[in-house]
């Protein structure tokens, strides 16, 4: 992978394209091409040349069309001469399915389709190597990463409270408040959260 980490961002799973539904055809067409360049010769031999070439390029191509799925978001990245990566946070990824045909099964690959709160939608992602895997690994990032969201939201909360007891005058309310009113700027709580949370504070 070429993406870079974010800090305490970890790997969970690494995947790509299966290699039948994406190489067969192209190595198939070059071998057709390089036979046919062979037969011929004088010139067909640079027939051969690239039909060789060709399959080449296409194979590192598809060592670089990967999936990574992180305990932060789902990265696409694919390109062989130039990066590209999209991405998308677990936090916005609405729902997560994949499909198998009978052949498909067989084979070992499948479509992913994810949805995002994001304005494109979904995307779906066909040919992908042991879909299932995959799908379940963003589902449980999610689950761990809602789990961690709520750890640190009750730390920050216990840290708010914690600061008013121990200074319980004007001065410390007013601190606290911004760093409530912070945690809402940041989605950790919702307006209604955060205006119950005042309310607390005030009345401390």
């Amino acid at each position: 992978m070429r993406t870079q980490l974010k800090k305490d961002e970890k790997v969970a799973l690494i995947t790509k394209l299966h290699w039948f539904p994406t190489l067969f055809n192209k190595f198939a067409f070059g071998l057709l091409c390089s036979i046919i360049g062979i037969k011929i010769g004088g010139y067909g031999l640079c027939l051969t040349i690239a039909a060789i070439l060709f399959c080449v390029y296409k194979y590192f191509e598809w060592q670089k069309n990967i999936w990574i799925v992180t305990n932060f978001r789902v990265i696409d990245e694919f390109g062989l001469l130039s990066l590209n990566a999209k991405e998308s946070p677990l936090d916005k990824i609405n729902n997560v399915s994949f499909s198998q045909n009978f052949m498909e099964r067989n084979w070992g690959y499948g479509t992913v389709v994810i949805q995002t709160a994001a304005g494109h939608g979904a995307t779906t992602y066909s040919g992908v190597e042991n879909p299932q895997k995959l799908k379940d690994t963003i589902t449980t990032m999610q689950e761990e990463y809602k789990n961690s969201f709520a750890k640190n939201q009750a730390k920050e909360l216990a840290n708010i409270f914690g600061q008013v007891q121990q200074n319980n005058n004007s001065n410390s309310i007013s601190v606290e408040l911004e760093k409530l009113f912070d945690l809402k700027l940041k989605g950790i709580i919702s307006e209604d959260e955060y205006n119950k949370l005042k309310a607390k504070l005030l009345n401390a």
